[in-house]
């Protein structure tokens, strides 16, 4: 019985009229180098055309006659790949990339790179194209990733359990202890090695006692056999690690990041690290935020605090990847003046250029804490002299936490495609975060694991479209939310049109529908404190962590504007900056993140503000409620361990959405005391 563990390497049987046209070329592979990476992609190009084809793959050589597929290294020892591929080609090809054609004259399809994961990603697409019938007959192409660092940040802590983790516990802890069996994480690196991740931080950011360890000789062994198994498939290891690690352990009475015993410690502790991790890619760091400890407390900075562990990681080609999501979550709800949004700008921006070559700094997609509606961080574009990633949500924290379908990559393309200015009329963050618009040394795009130990990896079926998609785009943000999500749906359900269709459908009208039904006009924070599922429209409106909507009888939002309000709005750049602070000219959907406004201020949709929602509000539910009813179509048409997985989310999702709607437009009808137009019920 199907369970969704291959996710979208399932690999379904393909028709039979495109086997026939596939199998003159993939029923022979040769492979002529012994390099471990290597032979896990000719595996894998076996396993997958066994699945997807029907056959068995046989050993080819060099002066075999017949069609075949040949894998290698440029000057590698694969002579087919040598005489495929032409100098240019070769030069083309950066260090991850890879070149791939089919030659009639060498009776082959070729797959040659620069290194051995190169071919890895090589094999991977071919397998891809089989599996998304786009036909191999006439490939004639070089690949190279967009974006140099493709993290997965995994938020697991040694106990077993996953902090936002909404797939079952972590598959590489259990009761403090690192897991015996590592073939799930074996089963794990291939995924991600097959959408292209490069790098995977292994623990929580809010490192904890035990956690502190893993740096140390009791933990290092057992971290370098996790480490030994991504290598093979490409991913580099990080850690995250506890800035006040040396007084921590109890080896140093303090960890100031300037003083010279507190270097010299974190030195010794790098080579240690390395001894057991040559390849090991380096620490991430959550410093200062939250009650994290940090450089604040020693009267530095943060550009004092990443410098020095880069400096103990420097001759190892280690990096530090330091966040920052850096803010005061003490503040008084009844100061109006301090506002958690400008906190990352207000931090980072003046220590720009003062970072070492290999820090990196981390920066959430928006300002706030991904929500399912909020502004692009303005410190894309702002920061010129720093290397930085651009930091997404894949664990759907406040998007439905894998129990209702929230395909995020219409999100994530809409932040990629925004105009920062900077230096230029037409300026988007794919470009600031990819490294080439001010030639970064370091650059790319980390995010959040919604991963887990559930049967299916992400708890919902139709989660795995979110870790999927994250890969692809990380690999060529120029994809489109609508390829992404139709490779996925193939890959892993098969081509049955119906089924490509209305999946396809499910997963591209999800993002609108929840985001209709749950905050609205980007106001967002309208969950429940600490496990943040169901609406609680004050919820944090008091508390200290800076998450207010100040709705009142009269009106609702955040005045974040330099006339009247906190001054956020004038961290942007250029147009953007008169666009945030004009009411008129403000985008409706990121209203009342800017402006606080009567309930009666018409919108751009000609709408006012408290009818909007009202009707976003019945209209997401009653969207929720169709999202089972296409599903339901289905039925017979998937294997049914598959069809009943999703439909039994999507009973819970379109009867949860209702209890959004009510809650939601009972609170402002309470407050505003303005009917809905429509009479309908509430309460």
């Amino acid at each position: 019985m199907k369970s969704g563990y291959e996710a979208w390497l399932s690999y379904p049987l393909q028709p039979a009229a495109q086997r026939a046209g596939d199998l003159q070329w993939c029923k022979t592979l040769y492979v002529a180098e012994e390099n471990d990476t290597i032979q896990a992609a000719a595996q894998e190009f076996r396993r997958g055309v066994a699945s997807m084809l029907g056959i068995e793959v046989v050993a080819g050589s060099a002066g075999a006659a017949g069609p075949c597929v040949a894998i290698g290294t440029f000057q590698g020892g694969n002579t087919l790949v040598d005489q495929v591929f032409d100098e240019q080609t070769v030069r083309s090809v950066g260090p991850e990339g890879y070149a791939i054609r089919t030659s009639a004259a060498h009776h082959c399809i070729a797959i040659g790179a620069a290194s051995p994961a190169g071919v890895l990603y090589g094999v991977f697409h071919l397998l891809r194209l089989i599996g998304t019938a786009s036909g191999i007959e006439a490939l004639d192409e070089a690949v190279n990733p967009v974006n140099k660092l493709r993290m997965i940040n995994h938020w697991d802590n040694f106990d077993g359990s996953v902090e936002r983790g909404y797939a079952g516990k972590s598959f590489f802890y259990n009761n403090n202890r690192f897991v015996d069996n590592l073939e799930r994480i074996r089963d794990y690196a291939v995924l991600m090695s097959s959408v292209g991740i490069n790098a995977i931080a292994i623990n929580n950011v809010n490192v904890h006692e035990q956690e502190t360890l893993f740096i140390s000789p009791a933990y290092l062994p057992y971290v370098s056999r996790i480490a030994d198994i991504f290598r093979v498939y490409g991913i580099r290891l990080f850690l995250s690690i506890n800035f006040a690690s040396p007084l921590q352990t109890g080896e140093l009475d303090t960890a100031d990041p300037l003083a010279p015993e507190v270097r010299e410690w974190w030195r010794g502790k790098a080579a240690e690290i390395y001894e057991a991790i040559p390849d090991f890619g380096g620490f991430v760091v959550k410093a200062d935020s939250e009650n994290r400890p940090g450089p604040f407390t020693y009267g530095r900075d943060h550009a004092d605090g990443a410098n020095m562990l880069a400096e103990a990681l420097e001759q190892f080609d280690g990096l530090v990847i330091w966040r920052c999501f850096v803010y005061n979550c003490k503040q008084d709800w009844r100061d109006r003046k301090t506002d958690r949004a400008r906190a990352a700008y207000d931090h980072f921006k003046p220590l720009d250029g003062r970072f070492k070559d290999n820090v990196i700094l981390q920066i959430k997609n928006g300002p706030m804490d991904f929500q399912v509606r909020e502004p692009v961080s303005p410190l894309f574009g702002a920061l010129q002299q720093t290397n930085h990633l651009i930091e997404f949500q894949i664990a759907q924290e406040y998007t439905g936490q894998q129990r209702h379908v929230c395909y995020l990559v219409p999100q994530w393309k809409e932040v990629m495609e925004f105009n920062t200015y900077a230096q230029g009329e037409h300026v988007p963050v794919k470009h600031v975060v990819d490294g080439s618009l001010w030639g970064n040394l370091h650059s790319g795009m980390a995010a959040v694991s919604n991963v887990g130990d559930d049967l299916n990896w992400t708890g919902h079926l139709l989660a795995q479209a979110n870790l999927y998609g994250y890969g692809r785009l990380a690999w060529n943000p120029e994809l489109s939310s609508e390829a992404i999500a139709e490779e996925w749906v193939r890959l892993t359900f098969g081509g049955d049109p119906a089924v490509l269709d209305t999946v396809t459908r499910i997963l591209l009208d999800s993002w609108s529908i929840y985001e209709s039904y749950t905050a609205p006009l980007g106001v967002g924070w309208m969950v429940n404190p600490d496990h943040h599922y169901g609406p609680n429209v004050d919820g944090y409106e008091y508390s200290p962590w800076g998450t207010y909507h100040f709705a009142d009888n009269l009106g609702i939002g955040v005045d974040r504007t330099v006339r009247t309000g906190t001054g956020y709005s004038a961290q942007y750049i250029g147009k953007n900056v008169e666009r945030y602070e004009s009411l008129a000219d403000c985008p409706d959907e990121l209203l009342l993140f800017f402006h606080h406004v009567p309930y009666t201020h018409v919108l751009h949709s000609g709408s006012t503000v408290i009818q909007h929602i009202y009707d976003t509000h019945f209209e997401g539910a009653e969207r929720a409620a169709e999202l089972l009813t296409l599903w339901t179509r289905l039925n017979g048409k998937l294997e049914e361990a598959l069809y009943t997985q999703v439909e039994e989310r999507l009973k819970e999702q379109a009867e949860h959405a209702k209890e959004w709607r009510d809650k939601i437009n009972t609170y402002f009808y309470r407050k505003s005391g303005i009917q809905d137009k429509q009479e309908r019920t509430i309460y």
